[in-house]
């Protein structure tokens, strides 16, 4: 906030040393373009919000082909993800998710509002069982690659959203 206060600040004596080089050094206008403000002042160069989340939280960090890195720390093989909660998960390859790899969702409470799969390399088809075993727990589902799904996680979760991801490591394909 001190940040934005300063920048706040700064920005009508920013706006007056402008006027004045304009007119010390008139330039020919032009009605069509229009001027760039970016140089003049930006809150995106002051302000991150990615970096401010908790050391608590779940973070993806990395990935390899046979595993993931949360946290700094490397984990080998499929993982299993609600919330802050983080567990080894037994599919190894994208036929081996099923319901019954999943039946953690139907006792879990709260239930996530969005179940990120992690196909490994290449986004897969999900088969319309699972796909109705996931919409009876009362959960969305969103199949990606697991690159793109374990960053899709980060940003829910980040968001404070209740979120659960199913990742099979990058290296795997069908």
């Amino acid at each position: 906030m001190a940040v934005r206060q300063r920048a706040m600040g700064t920005l009508p004596n920013l706006i007056r040393s402008l006027r004045k080089e304009s007119l010390l050094n008139p330039k020919p206008t032009n009605p069509s373009v229009l001027p760039s403000l970016r140089r003049a002042f930006s809150l995106y160069d002051q302000v991150n919000l990615i970096n401010d989340v908790p050391e608590d939280q779940l973070r993806f960090k990395g990935y390899s082909d046979t595993g993931f890195n949360v946290n700094g720390v490397d984990y080998e093989g499929s993982l299993l993800c609600v919330g802050n909660f983080l567990m080894s998960w037994a599919p190894t390859k994208f036929s081996d998710i099923t319901p019954e790899s999943l039946s953690i969702f139907q006792t879990l409470r709260p239930i996530p509002e969005i179940l990120i799969l992690g196909c490994g390399r290449n986004i897969e088809i999900v088969n319309p069982v699972l796909r109705r075993f996931i919409r009876s727990t009362g959960m969305k589902l969103e199949a990606l690659d697991s690159r793109n799904a374990s960053t899709t996680y980060n940003i829910l979760n980040e968001e404070g959203r209740i979120v659960a991801a199913a990742l099979l490591p990058y290296g795997v394909s069908s």
